[in-house]
Protein backbone atom coordinates (compact mmCIF):
# COMPACT_ATOMS: atom_id res chain seq x y z
CA UNK A 1 0.00 0.00 0.00
CA UNK A 2 1.79 3.27 1.21
CA UNK A 3 4.92 1.94 1.00
CA UNK A 4 5.17 1.25 -2.85
CA UNK A 5 3.30 4.11 -4.03
CA UNK A 6 6.28 6.22 -1.76
CA UNK A 7 8.80 3.99 -3.07
CA UNK A 8 7.50 5.11 -6.84
CA UNK A 9 7.16 8.42 -5.96
CA UNK A 10 10.80 8.51 -4.41
CA UNK A 11 12.06 6.72 -7.48
CA UNK A 12 9.89 9.24 -9.60
CA UNK A 13 11.82 12.27 -8.48
CA UNK A 14 14.86 10.88 -7.80
CA UNK A 15 14.88 9.88 -11.68
CA UNK A 16 13.91 12.84 -12.88
CA UNK A 17 16.54 14.94 -10.69
CA UNK A 18 18.98 12.46 -11.78
CA UNK A 19 18.53 12.50 -15.58
CA UNK A 20 18.06 16.52 -15.97
CA UNK A 21 21.61 16.94 -13.90
CA UNK A 22 23.35 13.52 -15.81
CA UNK A 23 22.17 14.70 -19.37
CA UNK A 24 23.15 18.45 -18.77
CA UNK A 25 26.43 17.41 -17.42
CA UNK A 26 27.06 15.09 -20.69
CA UNK A 27 25.80 17.57 -22.84
CA UNK A 28 27.72 20.86 -21.53
CA UNK A 29 30.86 19.42 -20.38
CA UNK A 30 33.10 21.40 -18.91
CA UNK A 31 33.21 23.25 -15.14
CA UNK A 32 29.53 21.95 -14.86
CA UNK A 33 30.60 18.81 -15.93
CA UNK A 34 32.71 18.38 -13.56
CA UNK A 35 30.75 19.73 -10.40
CA UNK A 36 28.45 17.42 -10.70
CA UNK A 37 30.43 14.64 -11.20
CA UNK A 38 32.51 15.78 -7.93
CA UNK A 39 28.68 15.42 -6.26
CA UNK A 40 28.22 12.23 -7.62
CA UNK A 41 30.87 10.98 -6.11
CA UNK A 42 30.39 12.62 -3.11
CA UNK A 43 27.48 10.86 -2.52
CA UNK A 44 28.85 7.60 -3.85
CA UNK A 45 31.72 7.62 -1.38
CA UNK A 46 29.28 6.59 1.12
CA UNK A 47 26.89 3.50 1.39
CA UNK A 48 23.71 4.82 0.33
CA UNK A 49 21.68 3.21 3.62
CA UNK A 50 24.07 4.57 6.02
CA UNK A 51 24.02 7.88 4.21
CA UNK A 52 20.05 7.50 4.20
CA UNK A 53 19.91 6.78 7.93
CA UNK A 54 22.09 9.92 8.55
CA UNK A 55 20.27 11.90 6.49
CA UNK A 56 16.94 11.28 8.16
CA UNK A 57 18.55 10.99 11.13
CA UNK A 58 19.61 14.73 10.85
CA UNK A 59 16.11 15.67 9.10
CA UNK A 60 13.58 13.86 12.43
CA UNK A 61 11.57 11.09 12.16
CA UNK A 62 8.65 11.33 9.40
CA UNK A 63 7.86 10.14 6.24
CA UNK A 64 8.51 12.92 4.18
CA UNK A 65 11.83 13.23 5.85
CA UNK A 66 12.86 9.47 5.05
CA UNK A 67 11.75 10.20 1.19
CA UNK A 68 13.99 12.92 1.52
CA UNK A 69 16.65 11.00 2.53
CA UNK A 70 16.29 8.58 -0.24
CA UNK A 71 15.55 10.92 -2.94
CA UNK A 72 18.98 12.34 -1.84
CA UNK A 73 20.53 8.83 -2.01
CA UNK A 74 19.42 7.27 -5.28
CA UNK A 75 19.47 10.44 -7.61
CA UNK A 76 22.99 9.82 -8.46
CA UNK A 77 22.52 6.46 -10.19
CA UNK A 78 20.30 8.51 -12.39
CA UNK A 79 22.98 11.25 -13.00
CA UNK A 80 25.73 8.66 -13.82
CA UNK A 81 24.15 6.88 -16.38
CA UNK A 82 22.54 9.32 -18.35
CA UNK A 83 25.78 11.29 -18.33
CA UNK A 84 27.40 8.52 -19.97
CA UNK A 85 24.48 8.13 -22.95
CA UNK A 86 24.61 11.26 -23.08
CA UNK A 87 28.03 11.49 -23.85
CA UNK A 88 28.01 8.70 -26.29
CA UNK A 89 25.32 10.40 -28.13
CA UNK A 90 26.76 13.45 -28.33
CA UNK A 91 28.41 12.79 -31.67
CA UNK A 92 25.01 10.41 -32.92
CA UNK A 93 23.81 12.15 -36.55
CA UNK A 94 20.32 12.62 -35.80
CA UNK A 95 21.46 15.52 -32.81
CA UNK A 96 23.63 17.13 -35.74
CA UNK A 97 20.80 17.38 -38.42
CA UNK A 98 19.01 18.84 -35.20
CA UNK A 99 21.61 21.84 -34.74
CA UNK A 100 22.27 22.12 -38.69
CA UNK A 101 18.05 22.61 -38.20
CA UNK A 102 18.46 25.32 -35.98
CA UNK A 103 17.68 23.48 -32.55
CA UNK A 104 19.09 25.05 -29.47
CA UNK A 105 20.53 23.78 -26.33
CA UNK A 106 17.19 23.45 -24.71
CA UNK A 107 15.64 21.75 -27.54
CA UNK A 108 18.51 19.49 -28.22
CA UNK A 109 18.32 18.49 -24.40
CA UNK A 110 14.76 17.94 -23.96
CA UNK A 111 13.49 16.90 -27.15
CA UNK A 112 16.06 14.61 -28.61
CA UNK A 113 18.52 13.34 -26.12
CA UNK A 114 15.98 13.24 -22.97
CA UNK A 115 13.00 11.11 -24.27
CA UNK A 116 15.87 8.29 -25.42
CA UNK A 117 17.38 8.55 -22.16
CA UNK A 118 14.34 8.00 -20.31
CA UNK A 119 13.40 5.18 -21.77
CA UNK A 120 16.57 3.53 -20.83
CA UNK A 121 15.76 4.41 -17.24
CA UNK A 122 12.39 2.73 -17.03
CA UNK A 123 14.31 -0.33 -16.33
CA UNK A 124 17.07 1.03 -13.61
CA UNK A 125 13.55 2.55 -12.17
CA UNK A 126 11.87 -0.41 -12.25
CA UNK A 127 14.33 -2.06 -10.40
CA UNK A 128 15.02 0.52 -7.86
CA UNK A 129 11.19 0.44 -7.09
CA UNK A 130 12.12 -2.76 -5.18
CA UNK A 131 15.47 -1.25 -3.31
CA UNK A 132 13.39 1.81 -2.16
CA UNK A 133 10.56 -0.17 -0.60
CA UNK A 134 13.38 -2.39 0.99
CA UNK A 135 15.37 0.77 2.27
CA UNK A 136 11.62 2.66 3.28
CA UNK A 137 10.95 -0.32 5.34
CA UNK A 138 14.89 -0.63 6.89
CA UNK A 139 14.18 3.23 7.71
CA UNK A 140 11.21 2.55 9.35
CA UNK A 141 12.08 -0.05 11.38
CA UNK A 142 14.55 1.86 12.80
CA UNK A 143 12.24 4.27 14.06
CA UNK A 144 13.54 6.96 10.88
CA UNK A 145 10.05 6.73 8.78
CA UNK A 146 6.71 7.08 9.35
CA UNK A 147 5.63 6.31 12.87
CA UNK A 148 2.03 5.58 13.90
CA UNK A 149 -0.61 5.05 12.68
CA UNK A 150 0.60 4.14 9.57
CA UNK A 151 1.06 1.25 8.17
CA UNK A 152 4.71 1.02 7.43
CA UNK A 153 5.76 -2.86 6.65
CA UNK A 154 9.36 -1.25 8.75
CA UNK A 155 7.04 1.01 11.12
CA UNK A 156 4.92 -2.83 12.22
CA UNK A 157 7.87 -5.16 12.23
CA UNK A 158 9.26 -2.98 14.49
CA UNK A 159 6.43 -2.98 16.52
CA UNK A 160 5.82 -6.37 16.44
CA UNK A 161 9.62 -7.60 17.15
CA UNK A 162 8.48 -7.85 21.05
CA UNK A 163 6.33 -10.20 20.71
CA UNK A 164 8.08 -12.76 17.92
CA UNK A 165 7.71 -15.60 20.44
CA UNK A 166 4.01 -15.12 20.77
CA UNK A 167 2.69 -14.48 17.66
CA UNK A 168 5.60 -15.14 14.87
CA UNK A 169 3.01 -14.58 12.19
CA UNK A 170 2.80 -11.18 12.14
CA UNK A 171 6.63 -10.48 11.08
CA UNK A 172 6.60 -13.54 9.16
CA UNK A 173 3.33 -11.79 7.22
CA UNK A 174 4.67 -8.46 6.88
CA UNK A 175 8.26 -9.79 5.83
CA UNK A 176 6.41 -12.03 3.49
CA UNK A 177 4.60 -9.22 2.05
CA UNK A 178 8.27 -6.93 1.34
CA UNK A 179 9.54 -10.06 -0.20
CA UNK A 180 7.04 -10.86 -2.74
CA UNK A 181 6.87 -7.04 -3.51
CA UNK A 182 10.55 -6.65 -4.12
CA UNK A 183 10.46 -9.72 -6.47
CA UNK A 184 7.64 -8.71 -8.01
CA UNK A 185 9.49 -5.25 -9.29
CA UNK A 186 13.19 -7.32 -9.86
CA UNK A 187 11.18 -9.33 -11.92
CA UNK A 188 9.32 -6.30 -14.04
CA UNK A 189 12.70 -4.88 -14.27
CA UNK A 190 14.80 -8.01 -15.94
CA UNK A 191 11.06 -8.40 -18.16
CA UNK A 192 11.54 -4.72 -19.39
CA UNK A 193 15.71 -5.34 -19.67
CA UNK A 194 14.67 -8.45 -22.27
CA UNK A 195 12.40 -6.26 -23.97
CA UNK A 196 14.06 -3.59 -25.14
CA UNK A 197 17.10 -5.29 -25.86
Amino acid sequence: GISVFTAAAVTAVSAAAGIVLGISAGYFGGAADGAIQGVITLFQAFPSFVLAIAIAGILGQSLANSMIALCAVYWTTYARLSRSMTQQARSANYLKAAWLCGAGNGSLLFRHLLPGVARQMVVTAALDIGNVVLSMAGLAFLGLGAGRPSAQWGTVMNEAKDYLQKAPWVILANGGALFITVLCFNLLGERLSEGME
